[in-house]
């Protein structure tokens, strides 16, 4: 079993609607035994985006989600600058609609008080939160996360399901920040694969907190899957890895609308 917690609809995909596009998703993804895809953002993203703009990129993941209910899970996203809009949005299409967790990119730093109204929402709606993060040599951009912005959200909301995006772009740095926190999980996508990481992310974090996610079409799933099955670790361990912890997180979410994982 393989899910992919980190994908997206973009360019690099065949077809003009989001519902094609999520069909050549899967269609290559079927290929390396990809079964669910967690679809997060729009076809064209903006960094800081208005209300209007997040809410339409939702609509084409909801697009794709109702197009392929068997294949597809949607993330909302979300600008935590606009907090009431983003809980109205939180509310449509998790709360109200089939998405299951959130997703936060650039806008603003998680640390920051505006998310603890979202957080406390998405809590109370047992859906997993995804939040890029990165440590850039070159300077992170002036909302962009790192490790250490989610480690304070996590001190706050220690029920809250957390997912620190790309392992933090510097990942043996990201792994010591988020080891105390248990309520952070890492998705080991959208990076290039570099020997050790996943053991490292294992040896400290234990396998159960290690998610694979591809951030495809970006990233072709052959080079991120190769993070995981080229890892020296155990079978059982690659096994929770691909697929067995999603499952395990968003069971709770799943189940709260009458769906089976």
């Amino acid at each position: 079993m393989i899910w992919d917690l980190h994908t997206h609809l973009t360019r690099q995909l065949r077809g003009r609607t989001p519902a094609e596009k999520a069909a050549h998703l899967i269609e290559v993804g079927a290929r390396h035994g990809i079964e669910r895809f967690c679809c997060h953002m729009g076809l064209e993203w903006s960094k800081d985006p208005e209300p209007a703009d997040f809410a339409a990129q939702n609509d084409q993941v909801l697009e794709a989600v109702t197009a392929h209910p068997n294949q597809m899970f949607g993330f909302a996203y979300l600008n935590p600058k606009h907090t009431q809009q983003s809980l109205d949005e939180l509310k449509r299409c998790v709360r109200d609609g089939p998405m299951i967790g959130i997703k936060l990119w650039v806008a603003h730093r998680c640390s920051e008080p505006e998310l603890d109204p979202i957080v406390e929402l998405a809590t109370e709606l047992k859906a997993p939160i995804f939040q890029h993060t990165w440590l850039k040599t070159t300077g992170n951009l002036p909302g962009e996360s790192t490790p250490t912005d989610l480690t304070r959200l996590a001190a706050r909301f220690p029920e809250a399901r957390l997912i620190c995006g790309h392992l933090g772009g510097n990942w043996e740095v990201a792994v010591a920040e988020v080891r105390s926190m248990s309520n952070i999980w890492v998705d080991l996508g959208g990076f290039d694969p570099t020997a050790g990481v996943t053991e490292l992310a294992v040896k400290e974090l234990g396998a159960e907190r290690v998610l694979f996610g591809s951030d495809a079409p970006g990233r072709g799933f052959a080079s991120q899957l190769a993070k995981v099955t080229g890892a020296d670790i155990s079978a059982s361990q690659k096994s929770l890895i691909l697929g067995e912890n999603l499952q395990r997180i968003t069971e709770p979410v799943l189940q709260s609308k009458g769906l089976t994982a």
